[in-house]
């Protein structure tokens, strides 16, 4: 299974853990960004919540994927009437890499879990935003 994905599980579980041990619950809390380098997400007026206690999944940081496709090009016609420009396409198959660009930016806001008595928090996604690729509430 993914090594990050086993982070964050095992993060949910330490989590989950102190939460049933003290008797009280996770917060759950939306945040905005106001830095990306080094990230920070602001959760109040007086409260910042620094990088290093920033936990992030895949759908607030770019991620690498594997996927298998399996299609053709659409015909295209290159230039001159020469034969080797005619109209053709071409098969596109296999395992390819696609790079998902879901990183944090500013403005953002962001929904987090807040690890009970700590300073982690987990960001597990952001709010809808129709101007950040949200097409649906």
């Amino acid at each position: 299974m993914d090594s990050e994905y086993m982070k964050i599980v095992n993060t949910i579980k330490e989590i989950a853990s102190t939460v049933i041990s003290n008797g009280e619950p996770m917060e759950v809390i939306v945040g905005e960004v106001v830095s990306i380098s080094p990230l920070a997400i602001k959760i109040d007026p007086k409260l910042t919540v620094p990088e290093e206690n920033i936990i992030l999944t895949k759908n607030t940081c770019e991620w690498t994927m594997e996927m298998s496709v399996d299609h053709v090009t659409e015909n295209r016609a290159g230039g001159g009437g020469m034969a080797e420009y005619a109209s053709h396409n071409h098969e596109y198959k296999g395992r390819k890499k696609y790079l998902v660009h879901n990183q944090l930016v500013m403005g953002d806001k962001v929904i987090m879990l807040k690890e009970t008595g700590g300073q982690r928090y987990i960001a597990l996604d952001r709010w809808y935003n129709p101007n950040r690729g949200c097409t649906t509430k």
